[in-house]
Parts: structure tokens; sequence; C-alpha cells
């Protein structure tokens, strides 16, 4: 627009820019077009590439993640997979005892077993000890005997018992009379697995890692191999359950394994009649298995076998000979391995009349 000297508009054609139309050739256009169509394209694909690789890292995260939870559970059980002497001892102590109890309740032998040694630290925790609680079955609708021990909480209430035996049939009646447990005996009791799952699922426990515990005890111990048993020593399943009456009191005497045989330790001045009527068995045939005569005064700490003892000794004593310690008699030897004074000299060509002497070596199998 033209201005006047005084600042004025002057009439006159307006000089402002027109916006002229731009005519594309529709050649162009269409390669415009082609162009962007491939550009499309190309952009799809490497879109669908870094879709594919994000799934791809995605998926590799999971696997990670999945393999470190299953360390997290396979590591601590690891801990345990070297087999301790006193876990043995406990499961020959309580084998048959566990056996009778699957074939009165249906409950799977390898499990009680398994449970008393993981829940009672093979008859050494505290509940264990003072109370004969090998479960560590709680208080809940309880009247009888109790004691108390920190666990989820503090100074929580623990059923207790006046023996071992006492604490399996209860917790044998405990699954047996609980609903949630009921699903359970729908398993075969060779399904050790299933109960040691089924047992965590339905609350037994509160360790995440309850089932896998139980699952690898059975394994390492073989305890297994007690679920198709039909037949056990009904006198030990009787009398093993009763190594402790009460804390702290000697009551009645602890029965241990050893060489397929059950033995006990005498007291100073007892007598196999005094023993024969506690245990149960014959004065004259306790005697006998332990080749004394039956009116023999016995002393702290004599071995005396409840049965019948074997021939040889342990496998763990093939070509590992005896040496003789002072103050040892051939029959000393015979009973601390578990074996037969006759067989002890037939094994060492030795006459009934040798006197063996310090540092000899006799072999025991």
């Amino acid at each position: 627009m033209r201005i006047r000297p005084d600042g004025t508009p002057r009439p006159g054609k307006n000089t402002d820019t027109k916006i002229k139309k731009i005519l594309v050739p529709r050649a162009t256009f269409r390669i415009f077009l082609s162009t962007m169509g491939r550009l499309s394209e190309k952009t799809s694909h490497f879109t669908q590439n870094i879709s594919n690789f994000v799934g791809t890292k995605l998926f590799i995260m999971r696997k990670v993640c999945t393999l470190l939870f299953i360390l997290a559970i396979c590591l601590p059980i690891c801990g345990q997979m070297k087999k301790n002497t006193q876990y043995q001892q406990y499961i020959n102590q309580y084998k048959d005892l566990a056996i009778q109890q699957m074939v009165k309740y249906r409950i799977p032998a390898s499990i009680t077993l398994a449970q008393g040694l993981f829940e009672s630290h093979a008859g050494l925790s505290d509940l264990a000890v003072k109370g004969n609680n090998h479960f560590g079955i709680k208080c809940h609708n309880w009247t009888g005997a109790t004691t108390y021990h920190d666990d989820d909480l503090k100074n929580e209430c623990f059923r207790a018992y006046g023996s071992v035996l006492e604490s399996y049939e209860d917790h044998s009646r405990f699954l047996t009379n609980s609903p949630r447990y009921s699903r359970l005996f729908a398993l075969s009791n060779t399904d050790y697995r299933g109960w040691a799952h089924g047992l965590k699922a339905c609350g037994y426990a509160t360790n995440p890692l309850y089932a896998y515990k139980l699952i690898n005890i059975i394994e390492l111990y073989q305890l297994y191999q007690y679920d198709t048993a039909t037949k056990y020593d009904r006198f030990i399943a009787k009398h093993s359950g009763t190594e402790r009456v009460v804390a702290d009191d000697p009551g009645l005497h602890p029965i241990y394994y050893y060489n397929k045989n059950y033995y006990i330790y005498a007291r100073e001045g007892e007598t196999f009649k005094q023993l024969g009527k506690e245990i149960g068995i014959s004065y004259r045939a306790l005697a006998k298995y332990n080749e004394r005569d039956k009116h023999d005064r016995l002393h702290k700490g004599d071995i005396v076998y409840l049965k019948k003892k074997q021939k040889r000794a342990s496998k763990e004593f093939k070509r590992k000979p005896h040496v003789v310690r002072a103050g040892e008699s051939m029959y000393d030897v015979a009973q601390r391995y578990g074996i037969r004074l006759k067989n002890l000299y037939k094994m060492n060509h030795l006459d009934a009349n040798y006197q063996i002497r310090v540092g000899d070596r006799l072999r025991v199998r």
C-alpha cells in the first residue's frame, strides 16, 4: 500500500502479495506417494523388529527370573544333602512306629518320619526334649499338657505328651480328624510328593519350602521304602516311643538301634528280671540274647540287647579290625559290635580259651 507524505493512504492498486496455487505434475505426485509408501513399509518393519527384540528380551528376563526362583528354592535344600548321623539314628529308632501309624491311619510312613525329623530336629529340639512334641503341633482345641516356645510369635502354646508314642498317635489323629487335611487321604500311600505339597497347601506349616524340605529328607534317606511295608516289629513299635516319659525323669530306659538290633543301657545293680518286666520280654530270653546268666547283676553302662545278636558286625566294619584296648575282653568286643561271642572266636580262628592281649587285631565282620 502506498503512503502519502502526511501519512495517509494513497489510493491505488493494492500491492499485497497474493498466494498462487502450485500445480504439481501427476507423475511427480505418484513418485511422492510411492516413496511415502516405501518409507511407511520400512517404518513398519522397523517397528516390528523393535517389538520382536523387546519380546525376546522379556522372554529371556522371564526365563532368568524363573531360574533365580528355582535356585532360591534349591540352594537352601541342597545345604541338607549330606546325611546326618543323628537323623539316621532317629529313623532306626522310630521307623517301626511310623509304619505302625501308616497301617493304622493310612498316612505314609515316609511323611511321618520326615515330619518328625524336620519338626523335632531328629528329637533334639526344645519341644521334643521338654514336651515329647515331635511334630510341632500347637494347642488349638487341646486340653492336655502344654509347653511354651517361641515360634511365629513369642511364647506360643504347644502340646506336650507323656511319651514319643503319644506324640506320634496324636499327630496321626490330628491329620485324620481335621477336615482341611481330608483330601490328602485320597492320595496313594506311595505318593509322598503329593502328601508333602498337600500338607503345605493345607496350612500345616508357614515355611514356603516346607514341602521341598520333606521331599529332600525322604529321598536322601530313602524313607519311601517304608511306604510299601506290610510288616513291622510290633515290640519295637510299642516300646521305641517310650524313650522319654518326661524331661529329666529317668523313667523307662531309652531304646537304641544298632546292627539290626535294639538295645538299652543298664543302670547300676539292675537285673534281667527287672528289665524284662519293664520291657515285656522274658528275663530268661533277655539273658540268653546277651549270653549271660539270668541271675547276673548288671553294672551302669552294660549293653543289653533285646533280640538275638547278629553273626557279624555291620558293613561299615568290613576290613576294619578291632584293636583290643586295655581291660577289654572278647565278650566286651562282642557286645560293642552286637555280635555273638562264638562267632567272634570263629571269625578269628581262636580257641574259646584264648586270652586276648592289648593291641590284638580282631576281625568283626
